[in-house]
């Protein structure tokens, strides 16, 4: 099942993971097996080496103390002299042992990290954003190609074709808009190797008081339950709710808290949701284990696992490549749904149950909690102050004692996961699962993505642009038809059996939202990344009636490892196409009939298809301005599909 311990000879468990540079700032993420002394060195062409000696008391690195052998880092380092902008900086990373002792290069253990012909990691500082990967939805488990894998293809075929002192064509980022991981959806031989490596990093033996599981008040004697593998559905909380006069009469059922119809294997843990993110970022760690089939599974579910265990070593396989992408590109990241679970923060019905619940309410905690610290702590270490992050190491230990729980009720209240990047134009990428407009009205009604509070803040945020990278995890600008669908599930009082989550579901986050296109100080260009969804498209939009903009592009990509049913997906555009036709009266019944809606075309599509769909991951390249001059979007390494504008205007939805 398992292999020794991680030490000298893996020092590295995942990482490090680029997470924010600027010219006077670089920030890193990393796991380690022990916190050892950190050399930072940092290198250009035109000035003398810079290099920074980090310790675990050292200000500039932030330790949070997982397990016996999992440390967590967060390399934020302050510069005295500013790096070159539009320039290659080479980063090494540097662990010393034993006090005195050599410094060792942490990528000797990962040889393949650099690429080719490179001895050091590195990265540029763009003086204009001139192009961005971005991509969502990256399910390890899921029979395709891997987004990130063909990315990261793609560099190394740059680095290859041009000087180390030029690459011009770096993109400046790679933005991930959500389902970083999939906490709700997880295949047997990944939970299966989830409980190895917790075993090898020997983490803490969570409390589960609230568990109404007989014989269950540990994270250990759940991993031995018989229902800990195919079977969680058996061990999710229930609740008894009255929403019928029958049920009323009878007492009430026992009806499932969480949503989700991939529960089997649902995580958890606090330990259960650390360790996915180490397994769908990191090589290393899978050379710790040798994780196999559990006893006492169904025939059925041992076929299940001897498939799934196939598509999890093609997947695992790609990791190495991963690994070095995340190294190299400012990696900025936001959660949705299925970081956490499906059906998040839908409506207020569902935070009501939830929450109400002790053990559906430590589960979200708990993703939330690594959320944190793996996600949100490097998109924007300002805003996670050290009376945040300094108790975490002491509330790890003892994960499920009284106060592990009341720091969950007061993260379940924090509301500065959204952020802004200081580049040209600047990245602001948007939280839409905490901070929602609940409809007081019904409380099944689909929420707002934002409340007027969260949209007022934005647009605040948004004034005095010229152009901006919006980052939404759901689209603003959605397919019409598959909206309406939703919009009438919403009406039989069946939203989550649709997933009703799109930003025209709630009237006033729709208007809320529409308006700060409109309003007059608003930036020129917006260009909105989005993902969510399982397929990929982009709309140009134009606001009726108006000369001279604003011009907004609607960009989404997904999934990096997902894909929407085909032949689904086909009959949903082919219909949307016909309802939702120029001169369709249907139009003036949307919210968005004061805008002009313009789907561009993908390449090779003969029959006027507007949706793609397929694994991969998008490449958006701008100009000067700010504007979208060529979108693609990349479903291997050899093909990239280009979004062409149409040549008239006569396929408005």
């Amino acid at each position: 099942m398992m292999r020794s311990h991680p030490g000298a000879e893996h020092p590295l468990l995942a990482g490090p993971i680029l997470r924010r540079v600027e010219p006077t700032r670089v920030v890193l993420w990393l796991a380690m097996a022990q916190p050892w002394p950190i050399r930072l060195i940092l290198r250009t062409a035109s000035q003398p080496e810079m290099m920074f000696l980090l310790d675990p008391q050292s200000p500039q690195l932030h330790h949070i103390q997982a397990g016996a052998h999992l440390h967590i880092m967060l390399i934020d380092v302050a510069l005295p002299q500013s790096l070159p902008r539009d320039c290659w900086i080479d980063y090494r990373l540097e662990v010393q042992y034993e006090p005195n002792g050599p410094w060792q290069d942490l990528t000797q253990h990962c040889p393949d990290m650099c690429y080719p012909g490179r001895e050091m990691l590195g990265f540029k500082i763009p003086s204009k954003v001139q192009g961005v990967w971005h991509g969502s939805c990256r399910k390890p488990h899921h029979d395709s190609a891997d987004g990130l894998v063909i990315a990261d293809t793609l560099m190394q075929r740059m680095v290859q074709e041009q000087s180390h002192a030029d690459l011009s064509s770096w993109p400046a980022m790679l933005v991930l808009s959500g389902d970083q991981i999939y906490g709700d959806d997880v295949a047997g031989p990944m939970l299966r190797a989830i409980h190895a490596l917790i075993e090898v990093l020997n983490l803490p033996n969570e409390v589960l008081q609230a568990s109404e599981i007989p014989s269950v008040d540990s994270a250990q004697q759940l991993y031995q339950h018989t229902d800990s593998y195919y079977g969680r559905t058996h061990l999710l909380p229930r609740d008894r709710v009255n929403r019928s006069l029958k049920e009323t009469l009878f007492g009430g059922v026992r009806k499932p808290i969480f949503t989700t119809e991939t529960a089997e294997n649902h995580l958890i843990t606090l330990g259960e949701y650390l360790t996915m993110y180490l397994l769908v970022w990191s090589p290393v760690v899978w050379t710790f284990i040798q994780p196999e089939m559990p006893t006492g599974l169904s025939a059925s579910n041992q076929a299940l696992y001897q498939e799934e265990q196939r598509i999890i070593d093609q997947f695992v396989e790609g990791l190495p490549q991963v690994q070095r992408l995340l190294a190299h590109l400012p990696v900025a990241m936001i959660f949705d749904d299925h970081d956490i679970t499906d059906d998040w923060n839908l409506h207020r019905a569902w935070e009501e149950t939830v929450y109400e619940h002790p053990f559906s309410r430590r589960m979200i905690g708990n993703g939330l909690l690594a959320y944190l610290v793996c996600q949100g702590w490097g998109n924007h270490p300002d805003a996670f102050p050290h009376q945040m992050v300094d108790p975490l190491t002491q509330l790890f230990q003892q994960p499920g004692d009284g106060s592990y729980d009341d720091y969950i009720t007061q993260l379940l209240h924090f509301e500065s996961w959204e952020y802004t990047w200081p580049t040209e134009p600047p990245l602001v990428v948007i939280d839409t699962r905490t901070r929602r407009w609940r409809s007081e009205r019904a409380a099944q009604q689909p929420s707002g993505l934002l409340d007027w509070e969260a949209i007022g803040d934005l647009q605040h945020r948004l004034r005095g642009q010229d152009a901006v990278l919006l980052v939404s995890p759901a689209p603003i600008y959605g397919v019409k038809l598959i909206e309406t669908i939703q919009k009438i599930f919403t009406w039989l009082g069946k939203p989550l059996m649709v997933d009703a989550e799109n930003w025209m579901a709630h009237p006033g986050t729709a208007e809320a939202i529409l308006n700060v296109f409109m309003h007059r100080k608003t930036p020129q260009h917006f260009v909105i990344l989005s993902g969510d969804v399982h397929y990929s498209f982009m709309y140009d939009v134009e606001l009726r009636g108006r000369v001279g903009g604003p011009d907004i592009w609607q960009i989404t990509s997904s999934g990096l490892r997902n894909e929407f049913p085909k032949k689904l997906l086909a009959t949903l555009d082919t219909l949307n196409r016909w309802l939702y036709a120029p001169r369709s009266p249907l139009n003036w019944f949307t919210r968005r009939r004061r805008m002009r809606i313009i789907p561009r075309k993908p390449e090779g599509h003969a029959d006027g298809r507007r949706v793609l769909n397929g694994a991969g991951i998008g490449l958006v390249e701008l100009d000067e301005a700010g504007r979208p001059w060529r979108v693609r979007q990349f479903v291997s390494a050899e093909k990239g599909i280009p979004f062409e504008r149409m040549e008239h205007h006569s396929r408005w939805q």
